[in-house]
């Protein structure tokens, strides 16, 4: 009996009688010859069904089955300069396993339809390569902190604390009472630090913000590391080590999906430590020099951004942003107390924001300083029965500690140039979008 080989491994069988299966890709008759192009998930080869060599089943079967009909294929590999990939399988016998409707995703169709029809669209050749990458990405970015001593956390997704104000998070009924979807798991990985010490999870996080731009979704997977003894520049070399590492490795082991999906890779291979490192102070500076005009205190946007990155090879880190700009729970700068001692990692040519770490507040009275003189900048007032377990932490042998956040469809967006972050992810969950 032949063989079952992947169409990826077809190549390295010319001249031997193969078994695969997969769905049909493209189909087309000719002079009583059916060319069947059919995909798995590995690649795409041509299939050439004669309908003088094969029984007569094969023939009806494979004249029947229209587009994405899965099926299998019995035949002898051959080297082939017209077909798609250079080679061609030539049928002994065909079988249908799954018959298709007339498929509902032909060339020019709108955006709005494939996001309609997204459980469909994943099966177009580019949606597969970005979601094989994708599968890549996150075993990467895990094997790299596993190899670094960290331990992988399961925090909740559920919570009772919901940030400084509640705002721009997803609200849920648990059981009559009032609670939140996650937009950070980092409260808990600071409490995972004192038994483990170096700690990370790759969850989802929920952000409710109505913003319709190319690098927001509202459901996002969050790579979230924490580390007991860390400052803030222990923290941005772990950074830039592990964002190299992605895209390094990305780059020397799946080189044919990169290729094609428009990927430079001599590019990653180029992304190495050091990056580039720039203050908020001298971002804001070089804005003004620019013609952008910006003042302290002032947000970054997406055009300034993409000013600050449009001629970098690889991501920036802006650091120590005034403390007004960030949370409570970051330690005021003691070289320039504006400020608090935190990063951003900005990706090149424009694509935004990937990592947001700092230093964490770890002592005790300085925490509930920085709340309450929060509370009187901001006019919020903490529910602080939400977060007594955490504040808790600072009574119990409290260690300095640091930690960053990755959005891993923003990392994505940027790895592959993607043009809107919903393709870095099956189905996206935005503003105006929750089906499929």
């Amino acid at each position: 009996m032949a063989i079952i080989v992947r169409i990826s491994e077809v190549a390295g069988k010319v001249g031997r009688q193969v078994r695969t299966r997969g769905w049909i890709h493209r189909k087309r008759e000719s002079g009583g010859i059916a060319f069947i192009v059919l995909r798995d998930s590995s690649s795409t080869v041509q299939i050439a069904i004669k309908k003088d060599s094969v029984d007569d089943r094969s023939w009806r079967e494979a004249a029947e089955s229209a587009v994405e009909s899965s099926a299998y294929v019995t035949g002898t590999v051959k080297r082939e300069s017209r077909a798609p990939t250079g080679y061609e399988i030539e049928a002994d016998s065909f079988r249908k396993v799954g018959g298709s409707e007339p498929f509902p995703i032909t060339e020019y169709k709108s955006t709005e339809l494939l996001l309609d029809k997204r459980h469909l669209w994943l099966r177009s050749r580019r949606m597969t390569g970005i979601m094989e990458i994708r599968s890549f990405a996150f075993r990467y970015c895990r094997e790299f902190l596993d190899r670094q001593g960290f331990y992988e956390i399961t925090p909740p997704l559920i919570t009772k604390a919901g940030g400084e104000t509640g705002a721009n998070l997803f609200e849920v009924d648990y059981f009559g009472n009032t609670a939140y979807l996650t937009e950070s798991s980092q409260l808990y990985a600071e409490a995972m630090v004192f038994p483990l010490e170096k700690v990370y999870s790759l969850a989802p996080s929920y952000r409710a913000e109505k913003s319709r731009t190319v690098k927001h979704l509202a459901e996002y997977w969050h790579l979230e590391p924490e580390m007991a003894y860390y400052d803030n520049a222990k923290s941005m070399k772990l950074q830039e080590r592990l964002v190299s590492r992605l895209a390094t490795r990305l780059a020397e082991r799946h080189g044919n999906v990169l290729e094609e999906l428009g990927v430079d890779t001599a590019t990653l291979r180029k992304i190495r430590p050091p990056f580039g490192r720039m203050s908020y102070e001298k971002a804001v500076e070089e804005l003004n020099q620019r013609g952008v005009h910006k003042k302290w205190g002032d947000d970054l946007g997406v055009e300034d951004e993409r000013a600050l990155t449009a001629d970098e090879k690889k991501p920036v880190f802006i650091y120590n942003w005034p403390k007004e700009m960030k949370p409570f729970y970051m330690p005021v700068n003691p070289k320039d107390d504006r400020t608090v001692l935190c990063a951003d990692l900005q990706a090149p040519q424009g694509h935004g924001e990937i990592i947001g770490g700092s230093e964490r507040i770890w002592e005790l009275d300085e925490l509930m300083e920085r709340i309450a003189e929060t509370e009187n900048e901001k006019g919020v007032k903490f529910n602080l029965n939400n977060y007594a377990w955490w504040i808790d932490l600072r009574r119990y042998g409290p260690v300095p500690h640091a930690g960053f956040g990755m959005g891993m469809e923003r990392a994505l967006k940027w790895l592959l140039n993607l043009e809107h972050i919903r393709d870095a992810i099956p189905f996206p969950r935005m503003i105006n979008r929750m089906e499929p």
